[in-house]
């Protein structure tokens, strides 16, 4: 439909998997799982539950009719009950024996505990994929020196490689955390209206066994192997905001990496790749416009202001529980994981297509090396210096202190001509003129390799020993397909 507002997130951002995840037929084929694994594990401890009562709810499973189910939730104001009525229509056998004993939270929070646990499986894979492809970058780039950048100034040189290795690092600890919340989820358990499993506790006589027993079952059949160890009507909410958290953690680091993309676009050192159509402006034909790391960033910032949402939904539970909670969580937990899921298939997509530019990296370095080089030219000048005394014609030669005030002086002087007037760093050149520095190879001192320091080597040992291992951990994801709608 093109005459009603549709969500961003699902027609152009995230992958079809994570729609399909949060999509209204999934959440209500969960919820009939659990209606169905509760009826299952209540017929196993002798509650009246017939098998031809269990047989037609599995057979009627996937048969949805939402348009009954919207019927009645007009008449009934509530969904839960919109969708038992609805099943209970085509299966009518089983009618008087859905939900029973149940509150609706043991059905809604069940379900998103679920759906958040399956969806951090596929947040986690895609994190894998950006993994891989910036570690083959940093792989390739090991040893390719480029200046570093404190302060967004220019400082001691790195390789490209090490930089991309900050990169995948972000998204290395971002695995190390999903993965610590999707283990860490647990199933709120069967419990009732205020948690305390009342109604469980008189349907099963009593036998507070047996209520553990049903419990167990229930969690068992949904793929849990803990429940929470206490709650109220629901689970606290404490536990989306954990969630959302790690899913802002991510957004933060891929954020950083898009910005640097852009930067380094700016100064055509790296691009994101760039198709043989695409346009960069309807306006200037010539320009590359970094338009997959700006989409990268709006994602998000828009995921890191989600996230006060949740944290906001826990702090205003009042006791067992109140329904203000619902409203903001339909929106705010599908929509950071659509976010996050589109974020990284376009940080996938541009990790596998980055394009470096050698001899723009090399005409910066040239710019720069001569003023970062002075430090090892004045000790080889002193050292040349000290050997060849009483030879040199120069005053200067051996003599730190004097040798230091003429580089600064020739330095100062190379600085103005290229902020005034835009030219070359002749510092070399100046330096060659003089003969306190006749005995130095000046040209070995601009080899920007030898400025590097161990670059190469932590590139090596970060692969080795912390890429490697994880993606071996994880060898069975399966490539994703990026390319769509990036």
């Amino acid at each position: 439909m093109t005459d009603v507002y549709t969500n961003p997130l699902v027609e152009r951002y995230a992958s079809p998997e994570m729609c399909e995840l949060f999509g209204n037929r999934h959440r209500i084929l969960t919820w009939r799982r659990i209606w169905l694994a509760l009826a299952e594990a209540e017929a196993q401890l002798g509650l009246p539950i017939t098998r031809k009562q269990i047989d037609q709810l599995r057979r009627t499973m996937e048969d949805i009719d939402f348009a009954a189910a919207a019927r009645h939730e007009k008449r009934l104001r509530h969904d839960v009950m919109a969708h038992l009525h609805a099943w209970g229509d085509v299966a009518p056998q089983a009618r008087g024996i859905l939900h029973l004993g149940a509150t609706s939270m043991d059905v809604v929070d069940n379900a998103d505990l679920i759906i958040m646990r399956d969806a951090l499986v596929l947040i986690r894979d895609w994190l894998v994929n950006v993994i891989a492809a910036l570690s083959d970058f940093a792989r390739k780039n090991r040893d390719l020196p480029c200046l570093g950048y404190t302060h967004y100034q220019p400082a001691q040189l790195t390789t490209v490689g090490k930089r991309a290795c900050l990169w995948t690092y972000d998204f290395v600890r971002d695995v190390q955390e999903i993965e610590y919340r999707r283990q860490g989820l647990r199933f709120r358990g069967i419990r009732g209206a205020t948690g305390t499993q009342a109604t469980f506790l008189t349907l099963l006589k009593g036998d507070a066994r047996k209520v553990a027993q049903l419990e167990k079952k229930v969690a068992a059949k949904l793929g849990f192997a803990a429940c929470e160890p206490v709650c109220g009507q629901t689970y606290t909410r404490k536990i989306d905001a954990e969630v959302a958290a790690a899913l802002a953690g991510i957004a933060a680091g891929a954020h950083k990496f898009a910005n640097d993309i852009r930067l380094l676009a700016g100064m055509k050192e790296i691009e994101e790749p760039f198709e043989a159509s695409q346009v960069g402006s309807s306006a200037m034909a010539y320009k590359r416009n970094p338009m997959r790391c700006e989409r990268i960033t709006g994602l998000a910032r828009y995921v890191l202001s989600i996230l006060t949402s949740p944290f906001q939904t826990a702090a205003e539970q009042w006791f067992e529980r109140t329904l203000d909670d619902s409203s903001n969580k339909r929106l705010s937990i599908p929509e950071a994981f659509l976010a996050v899921d589109g974020i990284l298939r376009v940080a996938t997509d541009v990790a596998r297509g980055l394009v470096v530019y050698p001899k723009v990296i090399e005409a910066r370095l040239a710019a720069e090396l001569p003023f970062m080089a002075t430090e090892e030219i004045l000790m080889a000048a002193v050292t040349a210096g000290a050997k060849g005394r009483g030879k040199s014609k120069s005053s200067a030669a051996g003599d730190r202190q004097a040798l230091h005030e003429i580089i600064r002086r020739h330095s100062q002087a190379a600085g103005r001509e290229v902020k005034l007037h835009g030219r070359p760093n002749d510092l070399i050149q100046r330096l060659a003129s003089e003969p306190a520095f006749a005995g130095v190879d000046l040209a070995r001192a601009l080899d920007p390799k030898r400025y590097v320091g161990l670059a190469p080597q932590q590139v090596d040992q970060f692969l080795k020993a912390v890429v490697r291992p994880l993606l071996a951990k994880y060898k069975s994801v399966r490539r994703k397909n990026a390319s769509l709608n990036v």
